[in-house]
């Protein structure tokens, strides 16, 4: 499977239920947008922040710009294992997304500061002025999610994902422990992400207003960081 560094894309949102999803999948896989080599996963994230979630915090208003950092995997990991060290940026609703490939125990020790970066890519260069900037990043949230993913035969560009049973966590922040966690959106939903190098195709709008989807600025760490971690702060200020 190639491996993709950098990602620079339009990026659509949307919310929907079981039934709208089983009629979207039947229309893009009659427009050639069909499961790709990732497929069926379950994608696993620990997310990077500072001690007083200043990425997210400044994320969740909207911002012209922002950034994140998250450590990533397609499957359970090891020590040895595969996982990804991910940059994501969005600057005027374009989507950067920059990468590298490490094995997990040299990701974490990287990543808490423990050892020096482990090469000289650019990517790399550039994640550790990231870690430097900010300086006090650390793991703060598990999520998780079942993804479907779907990519075009006729555009290259266009990538379309399903992500279900979406769950996060705070106490067990590492690749290497079974998925499980509070629910960020109602099981019963599906989040639908188009990703494209410039305008949707027509035909996918077309199919989305026929089946009255719009789209939604949600945000996975967002939520749960809205829903889960702001609550709970403002719960222990509230019985202190």
């Amino acid at each position: 499977m190639e491996i993709t560094s950098v990602f620079q894309r339009q990026e659509y949102k949307y919310i929907m239920t079981k039934s709208q999803k089983a009629k979207i999948i039947k229309a893009i896989n009659e427009h050639g947008v069909i499961l790709d080599s990732y497929g069926r996963t379950t994608v696993r994230n620990v997310y990077y922040d500072t001690d007083s979630y200043r990425l997210i915090r400044h994320s969740i208003e909207s911002p012209v710009y922002k950034e994140k950092l998250r450590l990533r995997s397609y499957e359970p990991a090891r020590d040895d294992s595969a996982v990804f060290v991910e940059l994501k940026k969005k600057y005027d609703h374009i989507v950067y997304k920059r990468r590298i490939p490490l094995k997990t125990s040299v990701a974490e020790s990287w990543l808490s500061g423990e050892s020096p970066r482990p090469d000289d890519r650019q990517i790399t260069k550039e994640i550790d002025y990231f870690l430097s900037f900010y300086k006090t990043l650390k793991p703060v949230i598990f999520l998780s999610y079942e993804r479907e993913a779907y990519s075009s035969a006729n555009d290259n560009d266009l990538r379309i994902t399903f992500d279900e049973n979406i769950l996060s966590r705070q106490k067990d922040l590492s690749l290497k422990v079974d998925v499980y966690g509070d629910y960020v959106l109602p099981p019963e939903m599906t989040l639908m992400e188009i990703k494209c190098g410039g305008s949707m195709p027509k035909w996918l709008a077309t199919e989305l207003s026929k089946n009255r989807l719009y789209k939604t600025s949600f945000s996975k760490y967002g939520t749960a960081y809205t829903n889960v971690i702001l609550k709970k702060q403002r719960e222990v200020v509230h019985y202190a």
